[in-house]
């Protein structure tokens, strides 16, 4: 009878907790959201740039700490500053826009510290082939926006990626790296 009782215990609140568990969708705030690169010149500077058009949205289920993420980003709205930089990047020499308007992150691999996101694993998609991509996550929150009125999560990621994995070759044979650093800041807004 006493273990009868201690498992219905267990199972119940096994249940209650469960029920808890609620998946929240967020959608990507363009005017938050930003996602630059940097390339070192030559060891001489570093060039940036950023993607100014991009989509998505998170579901995050904050009590089971699981998450999936789906960010597009429009390889077209490249901008570096430089006019004649952006169009030689949105070339075939480097993004093909032309052919590959858009580049993708999809990921459901998320590492949790207490509340806070520390990494996320998923698939980068660029110039039609995908392959692996870990961010670590340097900031994580989630606040209640007193303009919006409703819940944003947010932080910001890193990770260093080799172009070449993707056939972005160019330029390397004259010594422009292959290494090229992914700055990542997102807020996403609880719908």
């Amino acid at each position: 009878m006493r273990a009868t009782l201690i498992a219905t215990l267990i199972a119940s609140t096994a249940f209650a907790h469960a029920a808890h568990a609620e998946v929240s969708t967020y959608v990507i705030d363009p005017a938050h959201t930003f996602v630059t690169f940097e390339v070192q010149h030559f060891g001489t500077s570093t060039n940036r740039g950023r993607f100014d058009k991009k989509t998505g949205s998170v579901q995050l289920d904050k009590a089971a700490k699981t998450a999936k993420v789906d960010l597009t980003l429009d390889t077209g709205s490249i901008n570096t500053g430089t006019a004649a930089f952006d169009k030689h990047l949105q070339s075939d020499n480097f993004f093909n826009s032309a052919v590959f308007p858009t580049a993708r992150f999809v990921a459901d691999n998320f590492s949790f510290n207490g509340e806070k996101v520390t990494k996320v694993t998923g698939q980068l998609t660029l110039l039609g082939k995908t392959n692996p991509v870990v961010l670590t996550a340097t900031n994580f929150n989630c606040y209640m926006s007193p303009v919006l009125k409703h819940e944003v999560c947010g932080g910001d990621f890193e990770t260093t990626i080799a172009r070449d994995q993707w056939g972005m070759s160019w330029g390397i044979q004259y010594g422009i790296p292959n290494s090229v650093k992914l700055l990542i800041q997102v807020e996403a807004v609880q719908q």
